[in-house]
């Protein structure tokens, strides 16, 4: 192998995954949703005790729940990529399935506690819940996009088989998680 060719294979091997306007997209929810944290953080702490009180409302075994599917979900979507690289696109289809299933599993969950939480009472009146209702909402839309992402995924791996658009959804699917992680950091740990 010539000194180019160990070049243009190290360049192939070493890219960065997905498309280039994807990871804008991403670096561009990022910045809003950092956004969000850091209005979080300054009314968390003009409003400690109230925010420190509402807190204790939230139950943090469903938030290590939902932490768990996610990540989880993620995990199944890193194996689809690998399996799609490989040329094993059924297998792919079942990692997207796998993932796109958890995927629900986290909205369902999260459903289940919003219905708790708003029939105990805890509306958006309360400047805490206010914050939760939206951050986690915003984050349920994306969990949305995403499950709509991977159907998209699902459909081109049964006909043109682009590793590129599979490592595109892969990337949102795992920014919608790395956001998770933040969010539930921010609303049901740090106190």
């Amino acid at each position: 192998m010539t000194r180019t060719e160990e070049i243009t294979a190290a360049a192939n091997r070493e890219h960065l995954p997905g498309d280039g306007h994807m990871w804008v997209m991403v670096l561009g929810d990022l910045v809003i949703f950092a956004g969000y944290f850091v209005i979080f953080a300054v009314h968390r702490a003009m409003n400690r005790d109230e925010f420190l009180q509402a807190q204790q409302h939230l139950a943090i075994n469903i938030g290590v729940l939902d932490t768990v599917v996610l990540l989880s979900s993620s995990w199944f979507i890193a194996r689809a990529v690998l399996a799609t690289r490989a040329g094993r696109h059924q297998a792919a289809v079942r990692h997207l399935y796998a993932g796109g299933t958890l995927g629900v599993a986290f909205m369902a969950v999260k459903s289940y506690e919003w219905f708790v939480k708003i029939n105990a009472g805890h509306t958006n009146s309360e400047m805490f819940f206010s914050f939760y209702y939206v951050i986690t909402g915003v984050h349920l839309i994306h969990v949305l996009i995403g499950l709509i992402v991977l159907g998209v995924l699902v459909r081109e791996l049964r006909t043109r088989r682009r590793s590129s658009l599979v490592e595109s959804g892969a990337v949102y699917w795992h920014m919608v998680d790395l956001l998770w992680v933040v969010i539930f950091g921010l609303l049901y740990v740090m106190r």
